[in-house]
């Protein structure tokens, strides 16, 4: 199975990597001319093969006919995450692994619980987190990665233009809900709603959203759930719960 890119540039049956992407592939992996990679273009994927390499940019001759169709199922969900900012090393693993698992958006949510100081290097953070979405979409063979949203406070969350403003599903994660009735498991809740074109799951840091926090989340209209009887760490919850929504919602 060919190594998968996700094309920087394309310019009709040529595509390019560039900066630290392009390194990347001719400097840590040696890459070498009249190699063949699949190369994601956005819309399709193609055979790639390349024709010049230089530090900060690989170029590709695309093959005429498309290797095949874009790979994401259409009907399968699009599930926006809402996550709450927290140790920037355990916040990067879990939007690496809910990219592998198939979120289609991810935006950092600067909570009460929030450090100061992690608020404040958040912005800095961005390019970042963008790469790592992206080399988690090329490891898992995704066509395009998720989209990664500048940091906003919660209560901006509410704001036009941040969410989808499409047909949502809201659910907020709530800790002391571990021990409710089984109708507040985020199973149970999506499995019993009506349809939506997209789901938002809220999770929150360590310590979970306060209780000023989840009055919000209530007058916003979002639903509260439970993953199950026991407290899980952020990076769990976000990974758990993207994982059981893509199940129950399939």
């Amino acid at each position: 199975m060919r190594r998968r890119w996700i094309a920087d540039q394309v310019t009709g049956d040529t595509a390019a990597l560039l900066g630290d992407h392009a390194a990347h592939l001719s400097r840590v992996l040696r890459a070498q001319v009249g190699q063949e990679f699949d190369i994601a273009t956005g819309n399709e994927v193609r055979r790639g093969t390349i024709t010049t390499i230089s530090y900060d940019r690989v170029e590709f001759a695309l093959a005429a006919k498309p290797h095949r169709k874009q790979s994401l199922n259409p009907t399968a969900p699009k599930i926006t995450l809402a996550l709450a900012i927290f140790k920037f090393d355990r916040m990067e693993w879990a939007i690496e692994k809910c990219t592998e698992i198939g979120v289609a958006r991810i935006i950092p949510v600067i909570a009460r619980r929030t450090d100061a100081h992690l608020a404040v290097a958040a912005a800095k953070r961005h390019d970042r987190w963008q790469r790592i979405a992206r080399q988690a979409s090329e490891q898992s063979r995704r066509d395009a990665p998720p989209e990664i949203a500048g940091a906003v406070k919660l209560k901006d969350l509410a704001g036009e233009g941040v969410l989808p403003a499409a047909d949502v599903t809201r659910v907020v994660l709530d800790e002391s809900l571990a021990e409710a009735a089984e109708e507040t498991r985020l199973t149970e809740i999506l499995q019993s709603s009506p349809p939506a074109t997209e789901l938002a799951l809220a999770v929150g840091p360590e310590g979970g959203w306060t209780d000023s926090e989840l009055t919000w989340f209530h007058d916003e209209g979002w639903t509260a759930a439970a993953l199950g009887n026991t407290i899980l760490r952020s990076e769990t919850a976000a990974i758990v719960a993207t994982a059981l929504a893509f199940e129950a919602l399939r």
